[in-house]
């Protein structure tokens, strides 16, 4: 392991933006050099009760802890907001880092893209929207003027004038053969979630050579039974099944789906305590998989804790 392999993920669900700020400055003061931040118009459940807009985040955390390399985990730049904005966003987060920022991207949940009541499209379509959005974006980034009329998206006479220096690289999320394939053509990274040594496999056969990130949940605290409760209270949607987390439309709905979920299914094999051998497997099995970095999302308030025990326990045992 070194040091740019392990990074922490904030959670714009669970924390307002001012937390977010302090969070991330406090992952820097700890030795954290990696954070990334989620991009969600609402919270999966009302427990965890924020919804901060990312881009004035990240600005914030950029502010706060200089030298920081910063992601977002992930944006979806088809439906709510038009991909030449969040080109715009993205072109600023960077010329904010330094350039060490990079643009996590996705198709999306009907959670949050169904908000100005546009259409939900099928899987198929969100990627063919996502891979033209891609597009659109890269275009901008050089700084040129770009008319674009393609199948999703029109641009008219648009240049960046604060464009970025280079390429913001992006890493495609996805967790099926379809997006895999996409993020193997189109992207410059892959993202994922579960440590599985045959997605990985499938990207790098699909020809994806860049970086393959993950974002694994942890919850220390020093009892175990109140990490567990933790997760439960705040996060019991991590054991619903299938396509339902893309699927299901508001925080409502989550949480009467979420009442079919167990204990054991909402906490599955998030390391939860005090033990930081039981940390330290959770970020092996992803390493081993084939992961370049992951990005550990803290449960809940306990952050110093946390960033505290995984810099002086956890990460010496990798």
């Amino acid at each position: 392991m070194n040091d740019d392999q392990i990074g922490v993920a904030l959670s714009s669900e669970e924390h307002g933006p001012r937390d977010l700020m302090a969070f991330g400055a406090m992952a820097a003061g700890h030795g954290f050099r990696d954070v990334a931040v989620s991009d969600h118009f609402h919270p999966w459940n009302d427990e965890q009760g924020q919804s901060p807009f990312v881009w004035g985040a990240l600005g914030a955390i950029a502010g706060a802890a200089p030298g920081v390399r910063l992601g977002t985990g992930v944006t979806c730049p088809t439906m709510r907001i038009h991909p030449a904005i969040i080109a715009q966003a993205a072109a600023t987060a960077s010329l904010l880092c330094d350039g060490a920022f990079f643009l996590g991207v996705g198709s999306g949940e009907q959670l949050n893209e169904h908000v100005l009541g546009d259409r939900w499209p099928p899987a198929d379509q969100r990627l063919a929207m996502l891979e033209e959005a891609i597009e659109v974006m890269r275009k901008l980034w050089t700084g040129d003027e770009v008319t674009h009329r393609g199948e999703h998206y029109r641009v008219e006479d648009a240049r960046l004038y604060s464009a970025p220096r280079e390429q913001v690289p992006v890493y495609v999320s996805g967790f099926g053969p379809k997006s895999q394939a996409l993020a193997a053509r189109v992207g410059d990274g892959f993202a994922t979630t579960a440590p599985d040594a045959d997605t990985v496999s499938a990207y790098r056969d699909a020809g994806g050579t860049g970086p393959v990130i993950g974002f694994p949940k942890a919850c220390w605290a020093t009892d175990e039974a109140d990490a567990r409760e933790t997760v439960v209270r705040l996060w019991p949607n991590s054991g619903l099944p299938g396509e339902l987390a893309q699927e299901l439309r508001t925080p409502r709905i989550f949480e009467q789906a979420c009442e079919l979920v167990t204990e054991d299914q909402a906490v599955g094999s998030t390391p939860v305590g005090p033990d930081p051998e039981v940390h330290a497997a959770s970020i092996r099995a992803y390493l081993e998989a084939g992961f370049d970095r992951v990005y550990v999302h803290q449960i809940g308030r306990e952050q110093e804790g946390f960033l505290r025990f995984y810099r002086d326990e956890v990460l010496p045992r990798i």
